[in-house]
């Protein structure tokens, strides 16, 4: 095994720096496994590349994104560009022999998440997808409570993931409201959710679904108007394959809501309940406390949930969302390293993306959709 590897990123918009940090906090957060070295970055032209290559520290810098993969000295790509081009840039990567690290969601289209899952099972290279979210402390410790049966047999999960980014009806028309980009809510970030579930309890195994626009068109740069194409709310019934009934909400223009997502597991014996917006907290209600102290308790994050320990030896200081990257970035090395490691890859994320356009098409459909 190297000592150390060459990044390649490709995108340095919000999630490009996400992983631009991640790469350069890993080893000194850790202290094991190869050092990562900045080598390569690409973005749409050279002036921006050569900017931002400059601002995160890489070596080299191109305007055409194929000269970084071409590049002998990458050995992994993180791939942080808008959705639509993630299977063809991962794929390149993947057949020239470079591990991959993609951005959510897959790919606009299955057929396309197909052929990544594809590309990577015949590379033979690791290929990861960014679900930072199942890498905080806490939802870890809330899959080791349910393994223990904190709460006894699950039988209902609510979730809801809500932004507002695109509250605003006036707000200028942008990629995210275009067709190409997929369906909206639902697989922007949608998918999300559906990583927690898939971690927590397995795959879901049915779906309802009903897609809603809160507005109809938007108004572009040169002062006309353009139709929205995508869906900015999702509303989902759901089953998981254990018999576990589901409700999933999305919304991408809830006013006052900035990274919400609501988890709320229902048992036979108690309740976890787990908000992003306030993710160095959960809260847990048990019915083995005596009647007259049950309640919900409040359980901050603390060195004993690792990897926090990694970060910060004192407890209720708490973890940023750039942590998570950084926890996902090591988890990523320790399978590139062979080593058991908290991912989702191409094929779990292929899982992910099947989930999501039986969602669409049962709205399509008007019906229960089983997959």
């Amino acid at each position: 095994m190297k000592s150390t590897l060459g990044i390649g990123l490709i995108g340095t918009g919000y999630m490009g720096k996400c992983h631009a940090l991640a790469w350069t906090s890993v080893h000194a957060v850790f202290g094991d496994g190869p050092t990562p070295r900045l080598v390569h970055l690409a973005e749409v032209n050279g002036d921006i590349a050569n900017k931002k290559a400059a601002e995160f520290g890489f070596a080299k810098a191109t305007g055409n994104w194929r000269d970084l993969i071409a590049d002998p000295e990458v050995d992994v790509v993180s791939v942080t560009t808008p959705n639509a081009f993630h299977a063809e840039m991962a794929i390149a990567a993947l057949e020239a022999g470079k591990h991959v690290w993609c951005e959510k969601p897959m790919a606009v289209a299955l057929a396309d998440a197909e052929r990544m899952a594809a590309a990577a099972k015949k590379s033979g290279k690791m290929a990861v997808l960014g679900y930072n979210y199942i890498q905080n402390p806490l939802i870890r410790h809330i899959e080791t409570l349910l393994a223990e049966g904190a709460i006894g047999t699950v039988n209902h999960v609510r979730l809801e993931m809500d932004e507002d980014f695109m509250a605003d009806p006036e707000a200028l028309f942008y990629w995210k409201s275009e067709a190409s980009s997929g369906y909206g809510a639902l697989d922007d970030f949608g998918v999300h959710p559906l990583s927690l579930l898939l971690k927590l309890f397995g795959p879901v195994s049915r779906v309802f679904a009903n897609l809603s626009k809160p507005y109809q068109d938007r108004p572009t740069q040169s002062g006309s108007r353009r139709a929205v194409e995508t869906f900015d709310i999702a509303s989902i019934l759901f089953e998981i394959g254990t018999g576990i009934s589901g409700v999933m909400a999305l919304d991408r223009s809830a006013w006052g809501r900035k990274g919400r997502i609501a988890l709320q597991i229902f048992g036979s014996k108690g309740t976890i309940v787990y908000d992003q917006e306030r993710m160095n907290e959960l809260q847990l209600y048990t019915v083995s406390d005596r009647p007259t102290e049950q309640g919900f308790r409040t359980i901050l994050s603390a060195p004993h949930h690792a990897p926090y320990d990694r970060f910060i030896p004192a407890p209720g200081h708490g973890l940023g969302f750039n942590d998570l990257k950084i926890i996902e970035c090591h988890e990523l090395l320790n399978t590139i390293e062979g080593k058991p490691a908290r991912i989702i890859d191409f094929d779990a994320g292929l899982v992910i993306e099947r989930t999501v356009h039986a969602m669409a098409q049962s709205h399509h459909d008007k019906g229960w959709v089983s997959l």
